[in-house]
């Protein structure tokens, strides 16, 4: 029989999970974190006899520097595991192709002639299954679509992704 790809995963032994490496090593992480953390605070009797506010502030440089330590060796350890949410980040504006289901009004700036007229008339006719619907905006004029045509080649399309249509309009940056 056929697994899918979320049972076979869901059966995976825990050691054969992708991210069982992950989660053991944030745990080991932590845990050795915590250790020294508790290790900077536990009490050390004092070999000579000194006052009382020497000693204070010697035991306070120490476990502040105990504390830093910790605090450099845990950021220093602690990989970054980000998960992306969108592989194709990159075409929401950052290069030359852009995404015209996810992608802010904005990123049409950088297309002379196409912000703000065109590049409304595109994030707000969307989504788009091909670069050719974009053809079929109602009211576009002939000189809008040939701005389009000039920058067809710039122009792809993937699955709309609610977390950036959100925002296609309006992104919150005004001048």
């Amino acid at each position: 029989t056929a697994l899918n790809a979320e049972s076979h995963i869901t059966d995976l032994h825990p050691t054969q999970h992708p991210y069982s490496k992950v989660k053991i090593i944030m745990k080991l992480t932590i845990f050795a974190t915590l250790a020294a953390a508790a290790s900077a605070f536990t009490f050390q009797a004092p070999t000579q006899q000194t006052s009382a506010t020497a000693l204070n502030a010697e035991s306070r440089r120490e476990a502040f520097a105990k504390i830093a330590g910790v605090a450099a060796g845990f950021a220093a350890a602690a990989p970054a595991f980000a998960d992306r949410d969108y592989n194709e980040v990159g075409l929401l504006g950052g290069g030359q192709v852009v995404d015209v289901n996810n992608a802010n009004v904005r990123v049409y700036l950088k297309m002379p002639g196409l912000y703000p007229g065109v590049a409304g008339k595109i994030v707000s006719n969307g989504p788009y299954a091909s670069v050719g619907d974009l053809y079929a905006i109602k009211g576009l004029s002939s000189a809008e679509k040939d701005l389009i045509k000039k920058y067809e080649s710039r122009f792809t399309v993937k699955p709309a992704k609610a977390d950036y249509v959100i925002d296609r309009i309006n992104n919150g940056l005004y001048r």
